[in-house]
């Protein structure tokens, strides 16, 4: 059961070569979060770098390739009663996770942040990637029912009793070949949390953040084939969700500790557009 009144905060943290940014970043998180570094195969010291600075880090080593497999491994091992999502870039300013728990401890579920609401921006979108942002966000807002102003940003914060309910693929699953990734162990990840969590009907709260500018290092997003990776990922999830509803599978339930492996859900969206219902609903 999760302590609504004095909440145990982690933060999640994958990381990729990234030694430079957490000696900027690391210092700035308080020591009573529980801080866990999810490594991707770094070469550049990065774990060493993390345990000079913060001894009380908790290491672990992600089981297949992505960054979501990076996060299904980090919400699996953390202990907290709240979940931070954190960037370690530098892009993520550590003074406003208090903003994200203080919203969860108001009521909800899931903290969304977002650069385009009130008091959030950006000191590193470009103009184009904010025209395309605000057309994805359109189309998530079309096939969920929901009212996101910031779809593809992934400074969230969730009460760690809620990750069954994401349903993500198992960390440890055993016949999946070397190098081989699953549905949701890439960037779609921060699609699929908001897409799962809206369709569950979990109370979603957005959070204004004002994302910085990475400190060292260059970002891996591509804009069109990020972004069409995106769209992808919105009717993908929301054909897995009329699915799920079809053949009454009963979704994860927040007081388990198993979620399903996704089986069947590397194919095209697009080829069954023309069935998608367009009909909102309350998320």
């Amino acid at each position: 059961m999760s302590n609504s009144q004095n909440p145990r905060i982690s933060v999640v943290i994958p990381t990729l070569n990234e030694a430079a940014n957490l000696r900027h970043v690391l210092p700035l998180l308080s020591h009573d979060y529980e801080l866990v570094l999810v490594d991707g195969g770094s070469v550049d010291g990065t774990i060493d770098a993390a345990r000079e600075i913060r001894g009380d880090i908790r290491i672990i080593e992600q089981t297949r390739k992505g960054k979501g497999n990076a996060l299904a491994c980090g919400f699996e091992a953390a202990t907290g009663d709240i979940i931070v999502m954190f960037d370690a870039d530098g892009s993520a300013d550590a003074d406003e996770i208090p903003r994200f728990v203080d919203a969860l401890l108001a009521g909800a579920d899931f903290a969304k942040g977002s650069r385009f609401t009130a008091g959030g921006g950006s000191h590193d979108i470009t103009p184009l990637r904010r025209a395309g942002n605000g057309g994805l966000h359109l189309v998530a807002n079309t096939l969920f029912g929901t009212k996101f102003s910031d779809l593809c940003y992934g400074y969230n914060a969730f009460w760690r009793d809620l990750v069954p309910v994401l349903d993500l693929p198992v960390v440890d699953q055993e016949d999946v070949a070397p190098g081989e990734m699953l549905w949701g162990d890439g960037f779609e990840i921060e699609t699929i949390i908001n897409c799962r969590f809206a369709e569950a009907d979990v109370r979603i709260q957005e959070v204004p953040s004002v994302e910085l500018a990475r400190i060292y290092g260059q970002s891996n997003l591509r804009t069109f084939s990020d972004g069409f990776r995106v769209l992808r990922t919105l009717f993908t999830e929301r054909l897995r969700a009329r699915k799920l509803a079809k053949n009454s599978i009963p979704r994860p339930d927040r007081r388990t500790n198993v979620a399903r492996t996704d089986m069947d859900l590397e194919f095209e969206a697009f080829e069954v557009f023309d069935e998608l219902p367009y009909q909102e609903k309350s998320a």
